[in-house]
């Protein structure tokens, strides 16, 4: 989303960093061309102009000007004013007040028609369902053709059950009879998918308004879409008058749009990012980090959501007996297949290589042979599980065989045999290589890694 705000914001770095000694008129070109930045990405104007002359009153401070390296003291002015435009530093303020498993929670779910609603409340489920809790989605979404079918679809692919009533017309009383039927069925969390328009109008607010005094909600999430930029953070200043918010969740967050949305929100509403939605699938649903993302757009990689999302998808055990098997080269193509996959849970290649630092912008999209890694993954499927525990059996015969079956070429199959020797010969020489290296694991990965993850 920041790729083209990152290039802006370090093209304009170069005013202030590397110099033993900066100007007063260096922070001014330097503050100049990230005021221009911002601007570009959409950012409020209003957001603007106070970043930008809080940034220039601190910066021209003596902390800054006679500091022994003044590039890196601006940066860090930066990243904190970053930090505090995003939102709050303090995780508490972003997490959900949801109550005790004996008290029912109730999670109100508002948003325009398209903004991804629907999917983000099924998303929350699957979310709190891996957190513990025992979720229920309601289809109080009565106007939108197929609303309560999609909610109903999402619900039984995450395992979370739905109450829905078809040819309902009371939203309120949807509601109070998914709250019975919580009650029963020791539901502890109830999310509520509303209704929605593709604008706002005062019949939705009185239905919203009318909902919201009957649910009495623990949390009321506006999901508002990036892509409309700063005039999301209007729609959610509009909410919050006329309903009231509790936080905001912004999807398409995988996106090119220009991150104005996620920049202005905070500032213009005074309410938290609390979530992202960063993909398609019930699984790309995150908690939002200000300090993070300030890193990204500052093009300082964000290296804990990598490993956070390494340790979502890969077993520590698994990934000892990995490491293991790299040092012995018993590393077969069952684990190569293996660790392809584990890939694809953590979402796109180009976001996780967003994440390492001073990778933003260096590899594009079109960079990334998708197509060769789905052969790969194509070839290592149509192997037995004998000839992917021993690579060495896989003969002309057999080659053939699975190059019918993965659609591929014999050529491609025995250049990936090749490619998986070569490898396999490397990464016992890093693993040994790694095992004295300070400030990593025995892998040569960085701290809190799983080994073998790449």
């Amino acid at each position: 989303m920041f790729e083209k705000l990152t290039d802006k914001i370090t093209d304009a770095m170069r005013f202030v960093t590397g110099k033993s000694s900066i100007s007063e008129k260096n922070i001014e070109d330097a503050v100049e061309a990230i005021k221009m930045a911002l601007l570009e990405a959409d950012v409020n104007l209003r957001v603007v102009r106070r970043f930008v002359n809080s940034t220039i009153e601190e910066a021209k401070g003596e902390k800054v000007l006679r500091s022994v390296d003044p590039g890196q003291q601006f940066i860090k002015i930066v990243h904190d004013k970053l930090v505090s435009f995003l939102g709050d530093a303090d995780p508490a303020s972003r997490a959900l007040k949801l109550r005790g498993p004996d008290v029912i929670s109730t999670v109100l779910m508002l948003g325009l028609q398209g903004s991804g609603k629907t999917t983000s409340s099924a998303k929350l489920a699957l979310r709190l369902k891996k957190d513990g809790r025992k979720p229920l989605l309601v289809a109080c979404d009565l106007v939108r053709p197929a609303a309560m079918e999609q909610l109903a679809v999402l619900g039984g692919q995450i395992g979370v059950p739905v109450h829905r009533e078809d040819g309902a017309a009371d939203s309120v009383k949807v509601y109070q009879n998914a709250l019975a039927w919580a009650k029963l069925n020791l539901i502890d969390t109830v999310i509520i998918d509303t209704t929605g328009r593709l604008q706002i109008d005062e019949p939705m607010m009185q239905e919203l308004s009318r909902l919201k005094n009957a649910a009495n909600p623990d949390e009321m999430l506006l999901v508002a879409d990036s892509m409309t930029g700063q005039s999301a953070a209007d729609i959610a200043k509009t909410f919050d008058e006329k309903i009231g918010l509790t936080g905001v969740v912004l999807t398409k967050f995988d996106s090119d749009t220009r991150g104005g949305a996620a920049l202005s929100l905070k500032t213009i509403t005074g309410k938290p990012l609390k979530f992202t939605g960063t993909g398609e699938k019930p699984e790309d649903f995150e908690p939002f980090h200000p300090d993070r993302i300030a890193g990204r757009i500052l093009g300082m990689g964000d290296v804990v959501s990598l490993v956070e999302k390494a340790q979502e998808v890969i077993d520590q055990k698994e990934a000892l007996e990995l490491q293991r098997k790299m040092e012995k080269e018993n590393f077969t193509l069952e684990d190569w297949l293996s660790q392809l996959r584990a890939v694809k849970k953590m979402g796109s290649l180009q976001s996780m290589l967003e994440m390492i630092p001073g990778m933003q912008g260096q590899i594009n999209e079109e960079d990334i042979d998708k197509a060769d890694l789905k052969r790969q993954e194509a070839i290592l499927s149509s192997m037995t599980r004998k000839e992917r525990a021993n690579h060495l059996i896989i003969g002309p015969p057999r080659r053939s065989r699975i190059a019918k079956g993965s659609g591929t070429s014999v050529a491609e199959v025995a250049r990936l045999i090749k490619k998986f020797e070569k490898m396999r010969g490397m990464m016992k020489k890093m693993a040994k290589m790694g095992k004295g290296a300070r400030g990593m694991d025995g892998a040569g990965m960085p701290q809190g890694m799983p080994k073998g993850f790449f």
